[in-house]
């Protein structure tokens, strides 16, 4: 299949974020914001999104420096297993300025001195139709650094569209950090996959039931909830979803 790298023109047209700033004003949940994210993310037309802090010069795992995602795990896997952070052109430009930037996987691959190692993620963002990502730092009024990365084909992102991004970044990042679910405990950090098993369980779904909602397997479901349980410290299910609903990740 042929890449085609060349960049595409966007017109210009109305706002696609709708009336973000009273939408994400309402978010309650690290869930609502992720399905919030997931809809802005279609709207551009961009493939995936990531919101992360900004990692430390000493950090090795982008997992860890996580906040919200619905990147594939097969790419954030693949990313950490081998240190593609230590690398990274676009997390050391993110240490370098607070301004928004593009960074296609074309300059990342003819950059000087960049490791044989990396060609392997190159490839894998090829094939999930990521040729583009594009930055927008944040931060809080603590001074904590972070970005909402958008990625997905290589595009020329209008000064309109780059403007509204930003917007929604700042107002995204800061009803994170109001609903503060990943501030409460840093060390715990939920997949998508495993909010949606405990708000149906929330709901009273069983495990079949939730299967056939997500379409997966019974055994995958239970595999996500043993997970997560582990993950909040709980004894059960049930406290499971207690623990995760006080803590901000569902409602």
């Amino acid at each position: 299949m042929r890449d085609t790298l060349m960049a595409e023109s966007v017109e210009k047209e109305q706002p696609r974020g709708g009336d973000f700033a009273s939408e994400i004003a309402a978010l309650e949940t690290q869930f609502d914001a992720i399905r919030y994210m997931k809809r802005t993310t279609q709207a551009f037309g961009f493939k995936t999104f990531l919101i992360c802090m900004v990692p430390s010069f000493d950090a090795e795992k982008l997992a860890s420096a996580s906040i919200l995602s619905n990147m594939p795990a097969e790419l954030m896997g693949k990313y950490d297993s081998i240190s593609v952070l230590k690398h990274s052109t676009g997390i050391r430009r993110l240490r370098e300025t607070t301004t928004p930037f593009q960074l296609t996987v074309e300059e990342w691959e003819k950059e000087a001195g960049r490791p044989a190692q990396t060609n392997e993620y190159i490839a894998l963002l090829r094939e999930h139709g990521i040729f583009q990502a594009n930055y927008f730092p944040v931060h809080d009024a603590d001074g904590s650094r972070a970005t909402v990365i958008w990625m997905g084909k290589r595009v020329d992102l209008p000064m309109t569209a780059m403007m509204e991004l930003q917007m929604i970044a700042i107002h995204v990042y800061n009803r994170l950090t109001e609903i503060g679910s990943f501030w409460k405990d840093p060390n715990v950090a939920l997949s998508e996959r495993e909010i949606q098993c405990l708000s149906w369980t929330a709901a009273g779904k069983t495990s079949s039931e939730i299967a056939g909602i997500l379409g997966l397997s019974e055994h995958t479901v239970n595999h996500y909830l043993n997970h997560v349980s582990k993950k909040l410290d709980a004894v059960n299910r049930t406290q499971a979803v207690v623990k995760a609903m006080k803590k901000g990740y569902i409602s």
